[in-house]
């Protein structure tokens, strides 16, 4: 193969060790090789970086291997060029992996410029990503809690649910709190409504109504105590968050203006893209990236399976709650692209489409500078009035009716 990079190293990676593989030139315009092992220690990686600044190694190549990967990313980043690699690109590319290491085989692909490196966003995005997909584990921890709370009032006979819309809301909390701390009578418990809650207290009494045994109280209670610690760390990440926003703050209020997007679907669209759109060519290339986009497998003129590739999990709930959002935003253009699509691929593709739409939209926004201009939810009927007639017709006479147009004079 011919040489790309002079001074290559190889890295394979596990949660103990690192397998080093290092090509240098030779004298006689041959290639040397050398192998070592290093732990994954702090001590053990900056052992590494020395042996490679020793053997005056410029460009380092490394498997994406689950989080291992991280620590040493961190030790090597300001001292080489370093190049993140997908595992399956690595196994796909022609050659006799299993006659020789992982490592030396990276490093012999990384000298013939074989590999593509994966988009490893700068430190300070890395810890904003850090931070929101902890906040998203702790908001889906309260709602799994919440949904222990409603269960737990089942076995309780107590209804209280079917007739306060929100049982964590002033009104219910009280009540809840009222039950754990031993009032079980209907007729008090009621008087804790407030506000619209308090019309409702006939109804509140017949649903209060119900066998609140000691083991309730200690269950419910510990389940309300949860909820307190979640909501008072959920507070505190978004804080954290907002402080660690910095240089990307802008970007936030931008992806707002997306239909369906809120602040925190921004704050993470911000955290995972970031807002520096020169790494993806093309709008295009982001939807692949992200892998909110129809998958390309074609052969012998045939298409076969579209299935979208792998994206960022965190980015793909993100934009899934903020599809389902926009599909339910009267008069939108992503609602008009949602209903026109779904009647044809089905509800899951359709909100693909408009995630892609979504990603189309951030990428020229934040290369223009230009806020989300939506084009309205009758879009499509203007954009091809005639089509649009078309349809209309033949829906009409699918029914039995003879149409006969005459426009209107202007």
């Amino acid at each position: 193969m011919e040489t790309i990079f002079e001074r290559v190293a190889g890295l394979d990676i596990h949660k103990a060790q690192v397998t080093a593989c290092v090509r240098l030139p030779t004298a006689s315009d041959g290639r040397e090789q050398h192998l070592a092992e290093f732990s994954t220690t702090v001590r053990g990686l900056v052992a590494l970086r020395d042996w490679l600044e020793a053997h005056g190694v410029t460009d380092v190549a490394m498997e994406a291997t689950g989080v291992y990967w991280q620590p040493v990313w961190h030790v090597l980043e300001d001292a080489f060029e370093l190049m993140l690699v997908n595992a399956r690109h690595v196994k796909q590319v022609p050659g006799r992996k299993t006659d020789c290491s992982d490592a030396a085989w990276i490093c012999q692909l990384m000298e013939a410029g074989l590999l593509r490196g994966s988009f490893v966003p700068p430190k300070p995005q890395r810890a904003l990503r850090t931070l929101t997909r902890y906040r998203k584990t702790q908001i889906q921890a309260r709602a799994d809690e919440a949904n222990r709370l409603h269960k737990a009032l089942e076995d309780t006979g107590i209804k209280l649910d079917c007739v306060a819309t929100n049982i964590l809301g002033k009104s219910g909390r009280a009540m809840l709190d009222a039950l754990v701390g031993g009032t079980t009578d209907p007729q008090v418990l009621a008087e804790l409504a407030q506000g619209k809650l308090r019309p409702k207290i006939p109804a509140l009494r017949e649903a209060l109504e119900g066998r609140f045994e000691p083991h309730h109280a200690l269950v419910i209670g510990a389940i309300l105590a949860h909820l307190d610690f979640l909501d008072e760390h959920i507070d505190r990440l978004s804080e954290a968050i907002e402080e660690q926003l910095g240089p990307f703050a802008p970007g936030v209020p931008l992806a707002a203006t997306i239909t369906g997007v809120a602040e925190r679907t921004a704050q993470v669209m911000v955290a995972e893209l970031g807002t520096d759109m020169s790494r993806f060519p093309t709008a295009g290339h982001l939807a692949s990236w992200a892998g909110r986009c129809p998958g390309n497998d074609q052969s012998a003129g045939k298409r076969r399976s579209g299935r979208t590739r792998k994206g960022s999990k965190w980015l793909k709930i993100a934009l899934d709650e903020a599809a389902l959002a926009a599909t339910r935003t009267k008069d939108s253009y992503l609602q008009a692209q949602y209903q026109r699509l779904r009647p044809r691929i089905g509800h899951g593709r359709a909100l693909v489409a408009v995630e892609h739409s979504m990603l189309v939209a951030y990428w020229h926004m934040f290369t223009t500078g230009e806020t989300y201009h939506d084009l309205g939810g009758d879009y499509f009927r203007k954009r091809d009035p005639e089509r649009a007639t078309r349809r209309l017709i033949a829906q009409l006479e699918a029914l039995g009716h003879k149409v006969t147009l005459q426009p209107i004079a202007a």
